[in-house]
């Protein structure tokens, strides 16, 4: 039986995995530095952070941030630009179906990207968003 912590994350990227299509999803991997034409989501599990309690019975109340990073790679900075705002909008779109990743969380709600630009010694610069996510959920104890 995995834990309901698991079962967001899980429940997180199986949306983006069926939501994405055409675009690699991974989870927890290290930053190639190289990035598919297509771009690539990464998913970080995040901090589950300290939960609310509520007593009888006790139950753990979790808001849970999770992180997506979403890179491209283009030679052309106005290209890395387009790009990463059509793979920001997929996004919007692909999360905004589905608010409970089908019933994995109580409720999904994602925050504004944060973004950056890594040069790349001898290739073109990629180009990230990191935008978080914060699965909201309930558990009967924090190893649960």
């Amino acid at each position: 039986m995995t834990s309901k912590r698991e079962q967001a994350l899980a429940g997180l990227f199986l949306c983006l995995q069926n939501g994405m299509s055409g675009v690699a999803v991974l989870r927890n991997e290290p930053l190639p530095t190289k990035i598919p034409a297509s771009g690539l989501f990464i998913l970080r599990d995040g901090d589950a952070g300290e939960p609310e309690i509520t007593l009888s019975p006790t139950r753990y109340h979790y808001a849970h941030v999770a992180e997506i990073e979403v890179l491209v790679q283009k030679p052309n900075p106005d290209a890395r630009d387009a790009a990463l705002d059509a793979l920001l909008v997929a996004l919007g779109d692909t999360l905004g179906a589905d608010a409970t990743l089908s019933g994995a969380v109580d409720y999904m709600s994602i925050g504004s990207p944060e973004f950056l630009t890594e040069n790349v010694d001898g290739a073109p610069a990629i180009k990230a968003a990191v935008v978080p996510i914060t699965l909201e959920y309930t558990t009967l104890n924090p190893l649960q």
